[in-house]
């Protein structure tokens, strides 16, 4: 199966004022959040990606055009394309949204959102498990739909928010929702899956910094299903 490569979007003026910002329309990003993004797509500039799938608020959309726009001129004569998923989009967070995460704080849902999640439901808006549900279906369906067009070894990107991120990594982990908590996810950060008939391998996590080429295919040797865990470790991905 093709390999799925999530980017968060860079922080926003609503991170850094401390706002839960949800589906609240015209929410960019802020100077640091536009740096952040395209430092995130100076480490893909050298992965072959097949397409880049985003959430349609404006902050995931512009994290997506800095990706592309660090692509190589040498690139163009073949562009990534950017495709719009309404599936990826930000959790629905109702009468939550557009209000400051230290007034939530004071309220009892909050408590659950932070240890069971997987019962929290926001009130006028959706539950976590909705969230999670929705996400994971859209990533699998987009990712066997891009390896039954480019093959087992494409790559692609989605670009989300941080609760549906951590929630479809918790299920690649194989974790219940409500352990979601104890993943991290910043902005514009780079997490890595690879779906297989056998399980989801989780290649990275909220990574800032280090080159990413060693994504791009490769011929594989010796005589291991690359899609089965290697006994002892493996010998990684190399050079």
């Amino acid at each position: 199966m093709a390999t799925l490569i999530l980017v968060r979007h860079g922080r926003t003026t609503a991170n850094a004022s401390g706002t839960l910002a949800g589906r609240t329309p015209g929410v960019r990003l802020d100077d640091l959040g536009r740096t952040q993004a395209a430092k995130a797509g100076e480490r893909l500039a050298g992965v072959r990606l097949t397409s880049v799938v985003s959430s349609p608020l404006e902050r995931c959309q512009e994290t997506a055009r800095a990706l592309l726009e660090a692509r190589p001129v040498a690139d163009e004569q073949f562009p990534v394309p950017l495709h719009t998923d309404e599936a990826i989009t930000e959790c629905d967070y109702g009468a939550w949204q557009g209000r400051a995460l230290k007034d939530l704080a004071a309220e009892p849902l909050w408590k659950t959102v932070q240890t069971q999640p997987s019962s929290a439901v926001f009130p006028d808006g959706e539950s976590m498990l909705a969230m999670q549900a929705r996400s994971v279906s859209a990533v699998r369906r987009h990712d066997a739909a891009i390896t039954q067009t480019h093959g087992a070894d494409a790559v692609w990107v989605a670009v989300s928010h941080g609760d549906i991120i951590k929630s479809i990594l918790a299920d690649a982990l194989g974790m219940h929702l409500d352990l979601f908590q104890r993943l991290h996810v910043d902005p514009a950060s780079i997490s890595v899956i690879r779906y297989t008939e056998a399980r989801p391998f989780v290649l990275a996590t909220n990574t800032h910094d280090g080159d990413l080429t060693w994504l791009n295919p490769k011929a594989h040797s010796g005589d291991a299903d690359p899609d089965d865990a290697a006994v002892g470790g493996g010998a990684g991905p190399g050079k």
